[in-house]
């Protein structure tokens, strides 16, 4: 299996990058992981409706260009679906079942995604109710995909 997280941003925090680092090498036995960051728009501290929608659309661009077209396209949106880790494991499961084996996972940055994007989407995706930093969402994404692959193999973790 393939899964690409196509996200804004580069992660600036060493604890972060730690994480990430880490569940990226033990999902190496189990998927081929790519993670593609995208430059993120520069704004003034407030912005206008204007300049949101601006910096959305030009993130956005960018985000669909690092895309591949034959990728089952899952967006990380506050207003998606919310899994369980199961549920999640299991839909992991149907897809590659289904032969859907190159999975993108797009992950916005701190004013979310453009229309097109979520228009593109195959499924939005939710982690909580809560808000949560674009570059912590990143490690609990790659953590939930290892988990995901231990859920569906049976084998052990946090139980």
């Amino acid at each position: 299996m393939r899964i690409s997280i196509v996200t804004v941003g580069k992660i600036k925090e060493k604890y972060l990058s730690a994480g990430i680092a880490e569940f990226a090498k033990r999902l190496a036995p189990y998927c081929r992981l790519d993670i593609i960051e995208v430059d993120e728009e520069r704004m003034p501290d407030t912005p206008s409706p204007a300049a949101k929608e601006k910096t959305l659309t030009r993130e956005g661009e960018r985000l669909l260009k690092s895309v591949r077209d034959n990728s089952y396209l899952i967006v990380l949106d506050v207003a998606g679906k919310q899994l369980s880790s199961e549920d999640f494991a299991a839909k992991l499961d149907s897809l590659a079942l289904s032969g859907q084996s190159d999975i993108t996972f797009v992950i916005g940055g701190a004013f979310g995604l453009a229309p097109n994007i979520l228009a593109a989407a195959k499924e939005r995706l939710s982690f909580s109710k809560m808000t949560f930093t674009h570059q912590m969402i990143r490690l609990l994404l790659v953590e939930q995909i290892y988990r995901a692959f231990k859920i569906s193999r049976g084998e052990k973790y946090h139980w």
